[in-house]
């Protein structure tokens, strides 16, 4: 199982407290989040709001992408949350 994210659009998503983004395997789409846990893992002194969010997920992009496509390959699901211990 492979995927790539040839789509660069990600959201925050206010209720999950985290940032969505979308991958694709095939023509099989799949929704990713990064809790906010995770990416203040990766900037302990992100503040906790969305453009601050958005901004660590942009900033770590390739890092994000490469872990998520280490568990997406653990097998499918509907949706895969990445967490600090993934990154």
């Amino acid at each position: 199982m492979t995927v790539n994210f040839p789509n660069a659009s990600r959201s925050f998503d206010g209720t999950r407290r985290a940032v969505r983004f979308w991958g694709y395997d095939s023509s099989m789409e799949a929704s990713f989040f990064v809790t906010e846990d995770a990416l203040k893992g990766l900037q302990p002194n992100m503040r906790v709001d969305e453009e601050a969010m958005l901004g660590v997920f942009d900033s770590n992009r390739d890092r994000i992408y490469a872990a998520a496509a280490k568990v997406y390959a653990r097998g499918r699901k509907g949706s895969y949350d990445l967490e600090r211990s993934d990154l």
